[in-house]
């Protein structure tokens, strides 16, 4: 059971996926994290940038563009299979039992974003956890126009493939003692990645609360 937790704290800290998993890893992790339902606990945005930070300094033996291509593609491919799966279940995922690796509200939280965003939630939602993980599900479920969200798809993945993994290699290349300083950069990233997510939380509890007399 200790070995479990530890490899399950293994797999949500990006220096242990970096520096045990590599590069394989890597692009296992930001695959499930786009599409397989259980991924949304994985570090989507602060990966890439860690990655694109520890591949400036030579930390990941690979060359910045095969990073950021392979990066893309398992984002494209993550997607694609949440759209099947959610394709394939249908409506009966919003009744399926919430379990440690699945919370029916998650989807929900996908729908709503959805109904507010149209086509672009599976852009804009890159950029956001849980919303990532679950928005192509969702696009599957109402069987969103197979070459729409292939469009969306690309797009949203070579957005934030781009910009975190570029904006964690340029700042690598210019402050190369940033690497001393990983900790810090993990919790920086960890905070600007959850506090929208949160106050979209709370803004929903808000209106389903009502005003107070």
């Amino acid at each position: 059971m200790e070995n479990f937790w530890e490899h399950l704290q293994n797999l949500t800290d990006a220096q242990s996926i970096l520096s045990k998993g590599g590069f394989c890893l890597l692009l296992i992790v930001v695959f499930a994290e786009t599409g397989l339902f259980f991924g949304f606990f994985l570090p989507g945005d602060y990966l890439l940038f860690m990655a694109g930070l520890l591949c400036s300094s030579g930390m990941i033996d690979v060359s910045p563009v095969i990073l950021v291509l392979s990066l893309i593609v398992a984002g494209v491919l993550g997607n694609y299979t949440g759209y099947w799966f959610g394709y394939r279940t249908g409506p009966v995922l919003f009744s399926r039992n919430d379990s440690f690796f699945f919370k029916k509200r998650y989807i929900v939280i996908a729908e709503e974003f959805y109904a507010k965003h149209g086509g672009m939630a599976l852009i804009l939602g890159r950029f956001f956890p849980i919303i990532r993980t679950f928005a192509p599900i969702f696009a599957g479920v109402v069987k969103v126009d197979f070459k729409k969200f292939t469009l969306y798809n690309l797009v949203g993945s070579i957005a934030w493939v781009c910009i975190f993994t570029l904006s964690g290699f340029f700042l690598g290349r210019r402050y190369p003692q940033i690497k001393d300083y990983l900790e810090y950069v993990v919790l920086g990233m960890i905070l600007l990645t959850t506090i929208p997510l949160l106050i979209a939380l709370f803004k929903k509890r808000v209106v389903k609360s009502g005003p107070i007399n």
